[in-house]
């Protein structure tokens, strides 16, 4: 079952009660001049099981502490936001599987060779969606393509880098809306939509390695010291095009924004529940982050030698 992203922008009491996320609005409530009625249906409950992904952005939100460890129980990622409502920080349970230990030795373990494996899978597949996602927007991917298919162990050649200079280049160029994209952090519009896009796919990604019982902090390739989800960084690689597809999309129908409104989030929270390609059947995106991550669990068991990562559509 897919489980839902809550986003919560306004001024909110969150609390547990019988098992359920229950929402209530102070500014509702203590207003005098609103009906009873319209009181009552501003407040909200949420079964806890039923979610995946809880946002908070707003100063004047307040959380229980029961609530966030029922949340952490259900292996639910609590994100929030900072001033400028981009997402900061990033909130899992320490435990999320009931075999971990063995599953954290088997990925201690993981050698060299077998990671520079699963690396170069990773950033062929990753180039691979990127020139699928060149040719659903009629983007020339002549270039792309001898690139995937010729990925070294470890990405010696460093294909990734020559692809993301290619990709970048021209994904967006052939928008009205956009002038000479560079693809940057801190850059100009719409990296602000990229960079909303991947904070939640990163979210996504590290609550399915949680789950499976793997430690988020140690990557097959990122190995930052002050990165605390480099495993995520590294298996969200190939999902990246359909972050760059959904704000495509939003570019197309709303153009560019400074800021990210509502309306624009409203789209950019719906990546978790998309529908991607993986192993010939559709699924929403969260279900095929777990996947993912459940089969870097066989790798590294000796139970299989390939990860599993969707086919962009």
């Amino acid at each position: 079952m897919i489980k839902r992203t809550l986003y919560f922008g306004n001024p909110s009491y969150l609390s547990l009660t019988n098992a359920q996320l229950v929402l209530r609005l102070p500014e509702v409530e203590k207003n005098n001049t609103v009906p009873e009625h319209f009181k009552k249906e501003a407040s909200a409950s949420i079964p806890i099981e039923d979610i995946g992904i809880v946002i908070l952005d707003h100063k004047q939100i307040t959380i229980t502490q029961a609530l966030m460890e029922a949340l952490l129980d259900n292996n639910a990622a609590l994100i929030t936001c900072d001033s400028t409502h981009h997402p900061t920080g990033l909130m899992l349970p320490l435990c999320g599987n009931t075999i971990q230990n063995e599953r954290f030795r088997a990925q201690l373990d993981a050698t060299e060779p077998l990671k520079k494996q699963l690396w170069a899978q990773t950033i062929s597949q990753k180039i691979k969606n990127q020139a699928a996602m060149f040719g659903s927007k009629n983007i020339d991917n002549s270039y792309l393509v001898p690139l995937y298919r010729n990925v070294k162990s470890g990405d010696s050649d460093n294909c990734e880098a020559t692809a993301a200079a290619h990709y970048w280049g021209n994904i967006f160029n052939t928008l009205p809306a956009v002038s000479s994209f560079k693809r940057f952090r801190e850059g100009l519009p719409p990296n602000n939509y990229l960079n909303y896009g991947y904070a939640l796919l990163r979210a996504t990604m590290a609550r399915s390695i949680v789950g499976a019982g793997l430690l988020p902090t140690l990557g097959i390739f990122h190995h930052n010291r002050y990165n605390a989800y480099c495993l995520a960084d590294d298996l969200m690689e190939p999902y990246r095009p359909y972050v760059d597809k959904v704000v495509y999309s939003i570019i197309e129908e709303k153009g560019i924004n400074e800021d990210i409104p509502k309306e624009i989030k409203s789209l950019l929270l719906q990546i978790p529940a998309m529908d991607v390609l993986m192993d010939g059947e559709k699924s929403p995106l969260m279900n095929a982050t777990q996947r993912t991550a459940v089969s870097l669990v066989k790798c590294f068991a000796g139970e299989q030698r390939k990860l599993l990562y969707p086919e962009f559509i």
